[in-house]
């Protein structure tokens, strides 16, 4: 094979990815703009008191009040959070609350994905433990999220180890984790147990270890399968983190500046929609920054599961 051959196989893979890359980007833009023309489509042609059938709405109302032009929500991002002299701008506030909250979920994501880890390994290893634990994780998700925040906050308040004290985010990080630990343990497994029978035999008539197999055969047959559970955990992350911030009156986040601006929307409806704005951003982060992870991974990545 030549070097300009090499050069073209090589490239064209790249020039795939890079057109696909662009595709995403082209249609998550068209995405947004569809979005922003029915707003104002709907706005336009549906009466003020919304769609009403048989005494039940079933589509929102058209004032100001209730749907602000995407417009007038643009420029208010540009004007100060408040009337006080010197306040920051809108966009910047709803930015400051949306990194923080993008910290916490963060720290949650990382609790929940080592969790989540652990337990598929774990299950992989044991079948009595998958048979035993599947069940518990599995139910572990129908617990009303807005209960069990509060119970976290209370516990942690009592926590003290030589002087320091469980801090109010730790709470909301650990309510993340409880959320972003599902996705993660369920797609290891199904990543561990997805090899075919054939590659699990050629490594037991090499007399290869159950550690060099997990290495060699069952981690790398995994990645497809636990990219897409981490993606899912990074959401329920970012979700959980938006909750528990709302349930335990964490104050500084994006969660509770949803609250916050939301009463305000009687005198000032464009501003509750910049938190809105600022969670659907922080969602995105996220999703890119496993993205990332993904990258790196690549060459692993043929075949990946939906």
């Amino acid at each position: 094979m030549t070097t300009e051959q090499a050069s073209l196989r090589t490239g064209r893979p790249r020039a795939r990815t890079r057109g696909a890359q662009l595709r995403a980007t082209a249609f998550g833009l068209l995405g947004i703009i569809s979005v922003a023309v029915l707003w104002e489509v709907y706005k336009a042609v549906a009466p003020e008191n919304g769609v009403v059938i048989a005494g039940t709405r079933v589509l929102p109302r058209t004032t100001d009040l209730a749907m602000p032009h995407t417009w007038e929500m643009v420029a208010r991002l540009l004007e100060p959070t408040t009337s006080q002299a010197g306040a920051a701008p809108l966009w910047l506030t709803v930015a400051e609350a949306a990194l923080l909250s993008l910290g916490i979920a963060a720290v949650g994501w990382l609790v929940g994905t080592v969790v989540g880890v652990g337990l598929g390994l774990l299950m992989q290893f044991f079948q009595v433990v998958e048979r035993g634990l599947l069940p518990w994780i599995v139910l572990s998700q129908t617990v009303p999220l807005i209960a069990f925040a509060p119970v976290v906050r209370s516990w942690g308040s009592r926590i003290e180890i030589l002087g320091w004290q469980w801090p109010q985010w730790l709470s909301v990080a650990v309510i993340a984790s409880y959320l972003a630990f599902f996705p993660v343990a369920i797609g290891m497994l199904k990543g561990l147990q997805s090899p075919q029978r054939t590659h699990l035999e050629l490594m037991h008539t090499y007399a290869a270890s159950r550690w060099a197999t997990l290495r060699t055969v069952r981690l790398p047959a995994a990645v497809p399968y636990l990219l897409p559970a981490l993606r899912l955990g990074a959401a329920s992350a970012v979700v959980g983190t938006v909750v528990a911030e709302v349930s335990t009156g964490y104050l500084d986040g994006i969660g509770r500046q949803l609250i916050s601006f939301a009463g305000q929307a009687s005198g000032d409806p464009a501003k509750a929609w910049a938190p809105i704005f600022g969670a659907i951003a922080l969602g995105l982060v996220a999703a890119g920054l496993v993205g990332l992870i993904g990258l790196a991974l690549r060459t692993y990545r043929r075949g990946e599961a939906a």
